[in-house]
């Protein structure tokens, strides 16, 4: 398969190696040049900038290159990406998180926050550590996993920094050198905790899972997800 890195910083170099190691061949790296022909490649990866995401992917619809994109940042542009990507028949799969143990995680959390609903004395909260480098709060995985406790119970919204309500669920982000990502759920009462847990040990978890979706999503044609791709929930 030829793969096209729309990005090509620390998270395209590391897609790069797990692309290599199975086999597929990179024909396009792409830092911000715009000097490629896209029509080269079979599908692509994106992780670039949020002032790009938009541009890069909308142009890999148009001509027909379906696109697997861990970008964050660009999100008001998604619902006009998406009819980009059926105007042209093409495929597309965005993940806040393209780890393989992650997207488990999303649905566990769903499971556990449909079992939690009905038990008030329980207080949710949400940690997530990264290294200092991240310069974004909460991380895009934090998020999504508050949308699904969200999604299943009586949790309105979200918030950074907050104190526990009854409608809100707190999040807080810590930086610290060197930690690639790890991602707590709390369920705090009187009398005990319940959490899960998620801990990245390196970049290879998110590399690999965006180069199978890769896989996944080669010749297909319409709007999915990591459920979709590991045939989950």
């Amino acid at each position: 398969m030829k793969i096209a890195l729309l990005g090509y910083g620390r998270m395209g170099k590391e897609i790069e190696k797990i692309a290599l190691q199975r086999g597929h061949e990179i024909v396009i790296r792409d830092n911000g040049e715009k000097d490629y022909d896209i029509k080269t490649a079979d599908v692509a990866i994106d992780f670039s900038i949020p002032s790009a995401a938009f541009n890069n992917i909308s142009n890999c619809f148009k001509n027909n290159v379906p696109v697997v994109s861990g970008t964050t940042g660009w999100l008001d542009k998604y619902e006009e990406a998406l009819e980009i990507c059926k105007a042209n028949k093409s495929a597309f799969i965005y993940a806040s998180n393209f780890s393989l143990g992650v997207n488990i995680f999303f649905e566990l959390n769903n499971q556990l926050a449909k079992m939690m609903s009905a038990l008030n004395q329980y207080k949710v909260t949400i940690e997530e550590i990264h290294h200092t480098k991240k310069l974004d709060a909460p991380s895009g995985t934090a998020i999504t996993l508050a949308e699904g406790i969200i999604k299943n119970s009586n949790k309105k919204s979200w918030e950074l920094d907050a104190n526990s309500s009854e409608d809100t669920i707190p999040i807080t982000a810590v930086r610290t050198p060197d930690v690639p990502g790890t991602h707590t759920i709390h369920y705090n009462s009187d009398v005990d905790t319940i959490e899960i847990k998620h801990t990245a040990h390196n970049r290879q978890g998110f590399a690999l899972g965006a180069v199978v979706a890769a896989e996944w999503l080669h010749n297909k044609e319409g709007i999915f997800t990591m459920k979709d791709v590991l045939n989950i929930g």
